[in-house]
């Protein structure tokens, strides 16, 4: 019998992520997502199974690619496109019937990490064997390396964001509860949510989004008792990202278009990366010049990513220092009054 799931609509909003590789957004969840409403329907299968499943499909996708013809490699690409849209069916199927699990998660990595390197050394090998042609064996090198640079950057970074964060949180916590005041919001956040506003021309649209400067060094922004209540209310919003957008003003309007179709900024990712090696690449029978370009794009935007944090970093000192500043303003204050 059925299970009671709601409709397709309803089912999208729940699964699909607010931001998304484009690959995935516009190949992969027109057809998951009804996929996932069936599979919750008629099925009892589980996100693991799912996750299983994506793994044994690129397993054939490998096999495919380990013979070397053409036509080999034509429906090794298809499995491996078939192998992701599995690899997204199990998050989306865990996130609609509430049965995902921190094991799983761990497996869906894993899985992911030894699929790209399977299909890697098929790929490359299958070539090899092919043409005797040992460029492809240090291609299989440089993808395996590739892939692993890109999840170990965005984890590295993820864990230094997190932590300027939580310092920024402590010490605005602190100073603002002593106000009464609501503590604070970070600017990505807020243009995350609201993808439709345009810093530069959307007035009425970014106000509630002006940037509050946290304990500003003036007298009258450090008397406590000064302002409405509304005014006390209203959260400091840190941008840790200021300097990057003031020397690249025309990149907020370019983020938020992307956002506005659930498309995330980082155009060429992980996921782009596997697609044109192992999609892209061997359809068109152009292994090493696809392999070779994606790999080039995926350096760009991760230097991007990097040259991003760094001056997120320089926000974050500016953001840390203003407390030292105010600190002693605000004591100097509370003494006079």
């Amino acid at each position: 019998m059925p299970r009671d799931i709601p409709p397709l609509a309803e089912v999208r909003r729940i699964t699909e992520k607010k931001r998304d590789a484009w690959w995935t957004v516009m190949l992969v969840d027109p057809v998951a997502t009804p996929l996932v409403r069936w599979t919750a329907r008629h099925t009892r299968a589980t996100p693991n199974q799912l996750t299983w499943g994506a793994f044994l499909v690129g397993l054939g996708s490998a096999a495919c690619f380990a013979q070397g013809d053409w036509r080999w490699l034509l429906l090794g690409a298809a499995l491996y496109h078939v192998s992701f849209i599995f690899d997204c069916m199990d998050g989306k199927l865990a996130r609609l019937t509430g049965t995902g699990s921190v094991f799983g998660a761990w497996l869906d990595f894993v899985f992911d990490r030894i699929r790209v390197l399977v299909c890697s050394v098929a790929l490359m090998g299958g070539q090899y064997a092919r043409t005797d042609d040992v460029l492809y064996l240090w291609l299989a090198l440089a993808v395996a390396s590739l892939d692993s640079l890109r999840y170990i950057d965005s984890l590295e970074i993820f864990k230094i964001r997190h932590g300027m964060r939580k310092q920024i949180k402590a010490r605005m916590r602190a100073a603002r509860k002593a106000e009464n005041q609501a503590e604070l919001a970070f600017m990505e956040d807020l243009l995350r949510e609201n993808p439709e506003a345009d810093l530069e021309t959307d007035r009425d649209t970014v106000a509630p989004l002006e940037p509050v400067a946290p304990l500003e060094t003036t007298a009258a922004d450090t008397a406590p008792l000064e302002g409405t209540a509304a005014q006390r209310s209203r959260p400091a919003v840190v941008d840790l990202h200021q300097e990057f957008r003031r020397r690249f003003p025309w990149w907020v309007r370019c983020r938020n278009f992307l956002l506005r179709h659930r498309i995330r900024a980082h155009l060429i990712s992980g996921i782009e990366f596997q697609m044109g090696v192992f999609i892209i690449g061997p359809a068109v029978d152009a292994v090493v010049a696809t392999t070779v370009v994606s790999g080039a794009l995926l350096l760009v935007f991760e230097l991007a990513i990097i040259y991003k944090l760094l001056l997120s970093t320089r926000d974050f000192t500016r953001t840390i220092n203003s407390f030292e500043t105010a600190e002693p303003l605000r004591a100097t204050t509370s003494v006079s009054s």
